[in-house]
């Protein structure tokens, strides 16, 4: 009897304990539960650059070309910046024009093929494997395809702010033109497009690194921005007449 009313305190302390973890495990999940509440709703109130809702290498597309923009492979980031600055030398500072490039290296890569190949036979040697280059049906509907819907994209925008509906964005617009213009003026094309890759190349880098800093400037700036537009909207833009707010319908 002893003996027995031993084992059954003993199963009585155990399940005492059992029953202490397990309310102490449930009461953890619920603070941690609780905790990633908070934690996303601390996420959602801190101010990002632009209003993004995701990571810096989601917005670039992820992937491997997002690893290149934000030098996660650097010696890819490297080549391929390496490449866009020795292309803007050559037809930019050396003068050299794209046709006669494409016609030159066309005319040296032919050369040497052929008298490879009409080497190998005088020689008694396997002829250069030259592969097959093709260019994938699928990957050029693809890129027709971003390609146009970025297009309407554009148009549609350009539609929305021509009714006069969004003065934000057209006032955005006329000054991005506007700095276009000026930037077009001072350099040509492939310098624009050299700048803009090479910018593409550094900017998300930077921000990427130094995300709190940038998010915390560009908070305290919209709000001053914020300030100067509506005292701005009172004086001047709500004087201007508008558009209608609704399209006409007509039955």
């Amino acid at each position: 009897m002893a003996e027995h009313g031993e084992e059954t305190l003993i199963e009585q302390i155990n399940e005492k304990i059992h029953g202490d973890g397990d309310s102490s495990s449930s009461d953890s999940d619920d603070e941690k539960s609780k905790a990633s509440v908070v934690a996303e709703a601390v996420k959602s109130k801190i101010y990002h650059l632009f209003g993004r809702e995701k990571p810096v290498h989601q917005i670039l597309g992820g992937g491997k070309p997002a690893d290149v923009f934000l030098w996660k492979n650097k010696k890819a980031s490297a080549v391929v910046l390496g490449g866009a600055t020795a292309i803007w030398i050559l037809f930019e500072l050396m003068e050299y024009h794209l046709l006669t490039l494409v016609c030159h290296c066309l005319i040296l890569s032919l050369a040497i093929l052929f008298l490879w190949s009409n080497a190998t036979t005088l020689i008694n040697k396997s002829p250069p494997h030259i592969p097959v280059v093709s260019i994938p049906e699928d990957l050029a509907v693809n890129i027709s395809r971003s390609l146009t819907y970025e297009i309407n994209r554009g148009f549609s925008v350009l539609r929305e702010i021509a009714t006069g509906r969004q003065l934000k964005k057209f006032l955005a617009v006329i000054a991005g033109l506007w700095i276009l213009s000026i930037i077009g003026s001072c350099c040509n094309f492939l310098t624009l497009f050299y700048i803009a890759f090479v910018t593409l190349h550094t900017v998300p880098f930077l921000y990427d690194k130094y995300e709190d800093r940038v998010d915390t400037f560009a908070e305290k700036a919209t709000v001053e921005f914020k300030k100067h537009y509506a005292v701005f909207h009172a004086k001047c833009l709500s004087k201007i007449p508008r558009g209608p707010l609704k399209d006409k319908k007509f039955r």
